[in-house]
């Protein structure tokens, strides 16, 4: 079958840079579905996109469907012929074939047999399937917002000014958004105008890179990337090359130039995170630091054009960049003629949430958890009250509300210039850590105790009014703010109760029309995270279901015990110290529950059922005190000795004997070898 390169290009006005990637994907991803849909066979599928362009390169496409064989079932069997003669079903049915009943085949089935018909249906051509599958995914495209321009009625995110399809080297007839389909394109806007006519697909890359654009995004990346980290060598310093920035510069630009321009030094004056902050967003500018990580008074900028005087470019990028620095040392010497905490009182102006009261007001419950836990861990408790008191403030600063990114990193700043305590400025920024799940976590004790405690009153606060996280929403990023407090007990060694602290937490608010089961639901919702934190970690889903179904409500215990049932999953006895577990668990659930523990020797008959409690005994003993340290893993190795004595109880002794005090004291002695593994977990979960 005949394959060559189908080319697809929207020509556009410049589209929104964010959502450059997000359409283009798209595009190739409607385009794919349709082509599985009509069974077309194809090679491997490119998107690519400018500021001015979205296509879709396909290599190897098939020209038509392949052959295929279709079969009709008609009536039955019994319904279709009367005295030896068809019926008029059959006849009609034979119509509808356009054949005569005579050339109807018979077909067997497990519900007796029919009239049916059989044909070879020719593949339709790819040309004539191509323009509905066009206009399909070109209406499928998440388009952020829709506009119209001119008398047109048609919308769409931008106007749309021409459209390429090729077939190898010919055009097909489509139509997609008021457009006809042609072979004409269009390169630089101003280092080439002219219209571009494409003999050929697999022309594309090439031409429209004679006509300055490089339409591979990736490559257009690297280009940046490259001609940054260059312009950096140059003034012998580093560049700071953040991947979204990177993404978004990509999207604004059709023939990257870097180009490298400078600022006033005084500027260095106000902190790099806000002079950054402003280059970045509000002028797409990567910047530099020098050997020892220190800001430098530059900027790269990414040029659309090779002009003929870059300087003038650079003088203008330089006149453009003045006042907005200007405007930042402007917030910042404002902000500090108050100190932070004259701004307390603001944030009672300030709503948190409507049922939850304002950021005073959730200050007020933080500083008291802070507190708490500061005592818990070995911070100081003064410390971290104040912390709490303090960590919103920055929020009503004139270059937060500016620079939002800057909370917590400018309320520390503002704290140092006041004089507080370096540890309850520092933890005004390490509050929002981790800020996703591989972060770093608070370095110092009241930060953890403010990160902590912050995330809790969320939680309870949110849980409390009735607004737990559905599947596709959560506005207050509980699911985020779950983790977060996981990765702070477990990374930071704090081997705090749970469940304490959430009945903390959910006291220090006033009203809550869901508290009588508020801690149980936010514990059980927290404790569920598990699941996905110990994927991160490679641990099974079986291993978070055994250590899941204990009562475990301190994070860090419930690691090391996810660790440790992991690690025993992979021995060769854990598969049937397992099933045995499963076993136990179902004999005892028969016998209705809880067969207690109390063994009597006297009542021993089998070999086997007394190996087995003599070695219950010396394990018990052996790794009691393991559990005490919270030493499951060596607990678990040494528990995996029971396997032999276990599989030979199984094999050799009735645990249902007619004797009802046998009976008795054989489950009391499987309910010991259960509750011994149900120290650490349930590993009768590791069956399923």
């Amino acid at each position: 079958m005949a394959a060559n390169t189908l080319l697809v290009e929207l020509g556009v006005e410049e589209l929104p840079p964010n959502a450059i990637d997000a359409l283009s994907d798209a595009l190739a991803d409607g385009l794919r579905r349709g082509l599985a849909d009509a069974e077309v066979a194809h090679g491997e599928v490119r998107a690519y996109a400018t500021p001015r362009r979205l296509a879709v390169q396909i290599e190897g496409l098939a020209n038509k469907q392949p052959d295929r064989e279709v079969e009709k079932r008609g009536p039955a069997l019994a319904a279709a012929f009367k005295d030896g003669q068809p019926t008029r079903a059959a006849e009609g049915f034979a119509r509808s074939c356009g054949v005569a009943v005579e050339d109807l085949i018979h077909l067997e089935t497990d519900k007796g047999t029919w009239l049916g018909y059989r044909e070879q249906q020719q593949g339709e051509s790819t040309a004539a399937l191509l323009p509905a599958i066009l206009q399909k995914a070109v209406a499928a495209l998440p388009v952020p917002k829709n506009m119209r321009w001119g008398a047109s009625r048609v919308e769409f995110s931008r106007p749309v000014h021409w459209l390429v399809m090729l077939y190898g080297g010919d055009v097909v007839e489509a139509e997609a958004l008021g457009l006809a389909a042609g072979r004409t394109t269009y390169g630089h806007r101003f280092h080439a105008p002219a219209a571009i006519e494409l003999a050929h697909a697999d022309d594309y890359l090439e031409a429209l890179e004679q006509a300055w654009v490089l339409a591979d995004r990736d490559r257009r990346r690297e280009r940046i990337r490259e001609q940054v980290l260059a312009e950096a060598e140059v003034q012998e310093a580093t560049a700071v090359i953040d991947e979204d920035l990177l993404v978004e510069v990509s999207g604004l630009v059709e023939w990257p130039v870097a180009l490298t321009g400078s600022f006033d030094e005084r500027f260095l004056e106000v902190p790099a995170e806000s002079l950054i902050s402003s280059m970045k967003a509000n002028q797409k500018y990567f910047h530099l630091l020098d050997d020892a990580g220190r800001l430098k008074p530059l900027f790269i900028t990414i040029s659309n054009i090779e002009s003929r005087d870059p300087q003038q470019v650079i003088e203008g990028n330089e006149k453009v960049i003045r006042p907005r620095l200007a405007d930042a040392a402007f917030f910042y010497d404002t902000d500090r003629k108050r100190p932070l905490a004259s701004r307390i009182d603001e944030l009672a102006g300030v709503v948190f949430q409507k049922q939850l009261g304002t950021l005073a007001d959730k200050a007020h419950r933080s500083a008291a958890v802070a507190a708490f836990i500061a005592g818990q861990i070995g911070g100081d408790v003064g410390h971290a009250r104040r912390a709490a008191e303090l960590a919103k403030c920055d929020l009503v600063t004139e270059m937060v509300l500016e620079f939002p990114e800057l909370q917590g990193i400018m309320g520390r700043y503002y704290a140092e210039h006041d004089g507080e305590a370096a540890e309850v400025a520092q933890a005004l920024e390490e509050q929002y850590l981790p800020r996703f799940a591989a972060d770093a976590i608070p370095h110092g004790r009241t930060g953890l105790a403010l990160a902590l405690a912050d995330r809790l009153d969320t939680l309870t606060g949110i849980f409390g009014i009735g607004q737990r996280p559905t599947g596709t929403k959560d506005p207050f990023a509980l699911r985020r703010a779950s983790i977060g407090v996981l990765n702070i007990l477990i990374k930071g060694e704090l081997n705090l109760d749970l469940r304490e602290l959430l009945e903390l937490a959910a006291a220090q608010h006033q009203e809550l029309p869901y508290a009588e089961s508020l801690v149980d639901e936010v514990l059980g919702y927290m404790l569920d995270r598990f699941r996905a934190w110990g994927q991160d970690e490679g641990i099974s889903a079986e291993a978070y279901l055994a250590v899941r179904a204990r009562p475990v409500t301190r994070p860090l215990d419930f690691a090391r015990r996810l660790r440790a049932v992991q690690g025993f999953a992979g021995r060769e006895e854990a598969a049937a110290l397992a099933a045995a577990n499963k076993r136990v668990s179902n004999i005892l659930t028969k016998q209705g529950g809880d067969a207690g523990t109390q063994v009597d020797t006297r009542l021993l008959e089998e070999a086997a059922e007394k190996a087995l409690h003599e070695t219950l005994g010396a394990q018990r003993k052996r790794v009691m005190p393991l559990f005490a340290e919270a030493r499951y893993a060596e607990a678990l190795d040494a528990l995996a000795d029971l396997r032999e004595p276990v599989d030979a109880f199984f094999d050799q002794v009735m645990v249902m004997a007619d004797d009802e005090a046998v009976r008795a004291n054989r489950l009391a002695l499987l309910g010991s070898l259960r509750a011994l593994f149900l120290e650490v977990a349930d590993i009768a979960q590791l069956q399923q």
